[in-house]
């Protein structure tokens, strides 16, 4: 059960309602993650116009979802790891490319290397190493991708702990937290 309650838009402020208005318009539906974050306009906005931004970068879409997903199994939430789920498939990530994620590998090098990253970004608290930084830029990322991996890690570590604080019920198709065989 939720322990912070997700609103309906009828019961948000106008401004939480234009927002969660636009969020249906463009997805097709409100996830409930967003409708409990509409108990602050504030946290709402910044939500959308920081996820809005990083979906304008130079990170691919399929990077991004791997990211999220390694973030979501990192930090149990179960919330993120279903949406994202979703997300990656609606990518265009296979079924072994999803669950290579949760334990933040891939089979393309490059990917691999980012999602270790970003798992190391997690896992240390952003206390990341020069060895660290230097694999990714072994690897060819650019100054612009290495910034944004670290900021999709930090936007995701946010609704992971929002949803893990909240209980936001899952209004994706459930993926557990347990790690695939």
């Amino acid at each position: 059960m939720s322990r912070i309650h997700a609103l309906e838009p009828a019961a948000a402020t106008p401004k939480a309602q234009e927002l969660l208005a636009a969020v249906k318009a463009k997805i097709g539906m409100t996830p409930n993650m967003m409708k409990t974050m509409a108990q602050s306009e504030a946290v709402l906005e910044g939500y959308l116009s920081f996820s809005g931004a990083l979906g304008g970068g130079v990170l691919s879409a399929k990077l991004r979802e791997q990211i999220a997903i390694a973030v979501g199994q990192a930090n149990s939430c179960q919330y993120c790891l279903s949406a994202h789920t979703l997300l990656g498939k609606m990518a265009g990530l296979a079924k072994d490319e999803l669950d290579a994620s949760r334990r933040a590998t891939s089979s393309d090098p490059k990917t691999a290397v980012a999602l270790h990253f970003a798992h190391d970004l997690v896992a240390h608290k952003g206390m990341v190493d020069d060895q660290g930084i230097a694999a990714v830029r072994a690897a060819g990322f650019t100054e612009a991708e290495i910034v944004e991996i670290v900021s999709n890690v930090a936007l995701n570590i946010f609704t992971n702990y929002f949803n893990n604080v909240a209980q936001t019920e899952v209004d994706f198709p459930k993926v557990e937290l347990a790690l695939p065989a």
